[in-house]
């Protein structure tokens, strides 16, 4: 690391941190009164605002568009240098542009990291408090699944429940069915069923077990307990519920999703290539941004802050497109994620080609 590293490191993490810095305080200062009719409604407490809403907004506000801040952060000051010919100095004395690249790629490479522990580790840490604050006091996040709920708990196995209490815990009209070869081979029937949540298991009520092989029979009774592959929040949606998951945790629930055949699984493998894909981002497009702002131009930086923000929202308008095939089944989920960072990567290349030498 040399004198001339640390001078473009330093203007690279301060000007990105006191730029998101900014938008983070006015971004709350508009949230607040969008959300005060509500806070006030509901009765929350200054403390419960600050502490357990606005404090952990803050590192999900910065992991949302942090990859935006450091393209425009870089834009900003290398632009500026250009403007006064510090980067026509440093290349006349024999620097080679890739050197030149170097303390930015290392600070995107820092960055990145710690996007990724963000995404990853912290945020679902602090989302718990601040979604349980957002579900208590702004909107509901647990939201019924309705009437007539049909859940496929393992291969072959269905739950049918006529409506479910989630204060309670109690599924009305619930039923089980097993099929083998397209044959079913064995069907439950209760009035109802109530979760005990101390030891994890199911008591039905007024029930009919009847089993078709290998020889039928059927047993009635008003209660027993049983323990089977269903959770209560299978049975009812949780808005956006892999923000208070880990990676390993994501992973893990779809490999259970997989296991029990369902069909829900794209939104939660979306999310995990995209917590894998989106600090990449934070590198490429800060060499994009080092080689458009590079050259000292006419427009000045002006015209390199309106090509940046013109290439930064494109980015975003891939992004959201190319989760609306995946979720549409168009392209794979992995393919979704990383389908912006190959496409700006090439763009890189470009930028990079056309780079001052």
């Amino acid at each position: 690391m040399k004198k001339l590293d640390w001078y473009i490191l330093k203007k690279y993490i301060g000007t990105f941190f006191f730029a998101i810095s900014l938008l983070i305080v006015i971004i709350i200062v508009f949230d607040v009164s969008e959300n005060i009719d509500s806070f006030m409604k509901n009765e929350a407490t200054l403390k419960e605002v600050v502490f357990h809403y606005y404090v952990p907004f803050i590192p999900y506000f910065i992991n949302l568009f942090i990859y935006l801040f450091v393209f425009i952060s870089v834009i900003l000051f290398t632009s500026k240098m250009a403007s006064h010919t510090e980067i026509i100095a440093m290349l006349s004395s024999g620097i080679s542009f890739r050197r030149f690249l170097y303390p930015y790629v290392l600070g995107a490479s820092m960055l990145a990291v710690f996007s990724f522990y963000l995404g990853n580790f912290l945020i679902p840490k602090t989302d718990t408090v601040r979604r349980d604050f957002k579900d208590k006091y702004i909107e509901r996040l647990t939201k019924s699944s309705g009437s007539n709920i049909h859940v496929q708990i393992e291969r072959g196995t269905y739950v049918y429940v006529g409506n479910f209490d989630i204060k309670k815990k109690i599924a009305y009209k619930f039923s089980v069915e097993k099929f083998e070869n397209n044959e079913m081979t064995y069907k439950l029937i209760a009035d109802k069923a109530s979760f005990d949540t101390i030891n994890g298991s199911w008591k039905l009520t007024n029930y009919v077990e009847r089993s078709l092989y290998p020889q039928e029979t059927m047993n009635r009774g008003k209660t027993m307990d049983t323990i089977m592959k269903l959770q209560p929040r299978d049975l009812y949606n949780i808005k956006e519920e892999f923000e208070e998951m880990n990676l390993f945790e994501i992973r893990n629930h779809i490999k259970n999703l997989e296991l029990k055949g369902a069909d829900n699984m794209l939104p939660y493998e979306i999310e995990m290539h995209k917590r894998i894909a989106s600090p990449v981002a934070i590198i490429i497009l800060t060499v994009i941004g080092v080689a458009l702002s590079s050259r000292k131009v006419r427009g000045g930086i002006g015209l390199h802050i309106g090509i940046g923000i013109a290439i930064a929202f494109s980015y975003v308008l891939f992004m959201e497109f190319s989760r609306v095939f995946a979720l549409s089944g168009i392209l794979s989920p992995m393919l979704a994620a990383w389908m912006p960072n190959i496409i700006f990567s090439i763009i890189g290349v470009y930028f990079l080609a056309k780079a001052p030498k």
